[in-house]
């Protein structure tokens, strides 16, 4: 069974690319950000969500691995990991792939927070929301972290 919730696919476009010839890192977390949105559609929290419930998701904290280059009409493949949930955060994690060869691109972890629209502050899901997100994290939830998960940024020694 795979532990990948979704996969989003998007192709290097022009715009992308920066003055050394590849997707410039801006990008990854563009096409990142689109998976996210995908991630909460099936989450149940994406904007289908907001727009009933009045309440929505902001990231609070990102970690961002770049490994290799992207260029100008590769295809790519960003396939998303539910890490955890609680009463008011979403943790999860993408793995962005060259689609042709499978080589990891970049990945990146995140930490959301449950934001009640009405006050712009933090809010707990409401417990039909933690039920579901409980479910999906026992489905979902790999084994293992995925490489660089959990990392810290630091100097060697």
């Amino acid at each position: 069974m795979s532990t990948y919730v979704v996969d989003y696919e998007d192709v290097v476009r022009p715009e992308w690319i920066d003055s050394n010839g590849h997707m410039n890192l801006a990008y990854y977390v563009v096409a990142f950000d689109h998976a996210t949105d995908k991630l909460y559609t099936a989450l149940g929290i994406g904007d289908a969500y907001r727009e009933a419930s009045n309440f929505s998701c902001f990231t609070a904290e990102t970690h961002t691995l770049y490994e290799r280059e992207l260029m100008l009409g590769e295809k790519l493949l960003v396939r998303s990991v539910l890490l955890g949930a609680d009463a008011k955060r979403v943790h999860y994690f993408h793995e962005m792939f060259h689609a042709e060869s499978g080589q990891r691109a970049a990945a990146q972890e995140l930490l959301a927070l449950h934001i009640d629209m009405r006050i712009r502050r933090v809010a707990p899901f409401p417990e039909e929301r933690q039920a579901a997100l409980a479910a999906a994290v026992a489905k979902w939830r790999p084994a293992e972290l995925p490489k660089g998960a959990g990392r810290k940024i630091a100097l060697p020694g």
